[in-house]
Formats: structure tokens, C-alpha cells, sequence
């Protein structure tokens, strides 16, 4: 296995305000990779600055040990459902057909068997009933399965989810780990910006904890301890010492 993401010294600024310094960390294909901190910290920062969707103040970023312009056909991202327009007039297929436009090339339509292909993404997620359904009429956990049908269909190596399990129902948090383990499995890397600490242990190999800067990056039984989780969170430091964090 390679490096599925390289990291060097990435600096991000907010309209003059730093809010990431001195990020540096290197993560293996093959794994499934959380990200976590206190509000605030930085953590969609630091995935949209890793993406390239926001500007990095300095810093560089590989994935799969090329430039993201290189691989972006290749990269998944679902973004929060807070900066969706579900308003938008689109059916549920049509959205999850957006996930195979990366492959057709410029001004190419989708064909009978890229409709049929998303589909079969809709099933995987368990959401085919609601093929014409327009996207808002969903509630949020069944928008979040659209939206990853909407990933799986472009059939990316490398997968970012910022905040997935936000607003949903306890069934289809527990289908997306499900599928994101899954893939995992088949050799892909996906990134997953969290926020339960409860569950971290049961949905990831390997933690990425940030505060404005890389508190601890690794595996989940080597970063999660109490020293870290209490420099990472601070005043909320006591928590840790309620909670069997360190590796049992």
C-alpha cells in the first residue's frame, strides 16, 4: 500500500485570520480515517484546503503521490447537507448520475448503461424506491444515502465525507459506515470529518485530531489516548477522564 494522502506544512487563512498552521500528516491507502476536534478547530477547513476548494495561505498536498489536479476524477467529495441547495429541482436519480459525469469527458451525455450503473448505486444504499423523488422531499438521512450513491457512481479511489452522520436517522448512519468499511475493504481511503467521539473506535482505523494545528495523527488506538484528547479539547479536558479512551 502507498501513501493515499500527503500532507506538508499546509497554512490556511479566513479573510486575514489564520485558522490552520504547521499541518502535516501521511496517510496509508486502504484505511478508513476520521477527523476530529472541538467546533471550531478547523476540520472542514482543513478538508476543503486539502481538495483545493478554499486557498491554502502555503503548503503542498499529494494524493496518491500526485497533484490533486492529476487525480480529481478520482476523489469523491460529500459535502455537508447545511451547504446544499435541496430546493434545487433534480431527481434523486439525476443527482447520483451527477457521479459519473467526471468519466464521460467535456460535453458528453450520460448512456443507458450510466443510468443503469447509477441506479444500482441507488440500491446499494437501499434508495431505488425513490428514483424520481425530487431531492428535497427526503429526509436527511436518506438525502446523505443519495448523495453517497452520488460518490460511489463515480467510482473514486479516495473518498471525503464532512460531517455525514449529522441530522440523519440511527438506520442509515449505520448503512453509510457500513458501505465506507466496504470500501475500505476493496483497497480504498476515505476521509470522514466526525464528531461522536463514542464511536470512533468502531468506525475508524486511523485518527486525524486537529485544533488549528495537528494535535495527533494515526492509528485510532495510538492517538486517541487522554493526554492527546485533553490538548486537542481543552477545557472540556474532563471528559476524557469520564471515557475509557486509551486503547484497552
Amino acid at each position: 500500500m502507498g501513501h493515499a494522502i500527503d500532507v506538508n506544512d499546509l497554512y490556511v487563512s479566513y479573510y486575514g485570520k489564520q485558522v490552520l498552521k504547521k499541518v502535516s500528516f501521511t496517510m496509508e491507502q486502504g484505511r478508513l480515517i476520521g477527523i476530529v476536534g472541538p467546533n471550531g478547530a478547523g476540520k472542514s477547513t482543513l478538508m476543503k484546503a486539502v481538495l483545493g476548494l478554499i486557498p491554502r495561505d502555503r503548503g503542498n498536498v499529494l494524493i496518491d503521490g500526485q497533484p490533486i489536479k492529476n487525480v480529481r476524477s478520482k476523489i469523491a467529495y460529500v459535502p455537508q447537507r447545511a451547504t446544499i441547495d435541496w430546493d434545487f429541482p433534480i431527481t434523486v436519480l439525476d443527482t447520483v448520475l451527477l457521479g459519473t459525469y467526471p468519466s464521460l469527458g467535456l460535453f458528453k451525455r450520460p448512456k443507458k448503461e450510466h443510468r443503469e450503473w447509477a441506479y444500482h448505486c441507488l440500491e446499494k444504499v437501499g434508495m431505488e424506491h425513490f428514483a424520481k423523488n425530487q431531492i428535497g422531499e427526503l429526509s436527511g438521512g436518506q438525502q446523505q444515502r443519495v448523495f453517497l450513491a452520488r460518490a460511489l457512481a463515480q467510482k473514486a479511489d479516495t473518498f471525503f465525507l464532512d460531517e455525514p452522520f449529522v441530522g440523519i436517522d440511527v438506520t442509515s448512519e449505520a448503512l453509510i459506515i457500513k458501505i465506507l468499511k466496504e470500501l475500505r475493504d476493496e483497497g480504498k481511503t476515505a476521509l470522514v470529518v466526525h464528531h461522536d467521539l463514542t464511536k470512533v473506535k468502531d468506525y475508524f482505523d486511523d485518527l486525524i485530531i486537529v485544533n488549528g494545528e495537528i494535535i495527533g495523527a494515526g492509528a485510532v488506538e495510538k492517538v486517541m489516548v487522554p493526554e492527546t484528547m485533553k490538548k486537542a479539547f481543552k477545557a472540556q479536558f474532563s471528559l476524557w477522564d469520564a471515557m475509557e479512551v486509551a486503547p484497552s
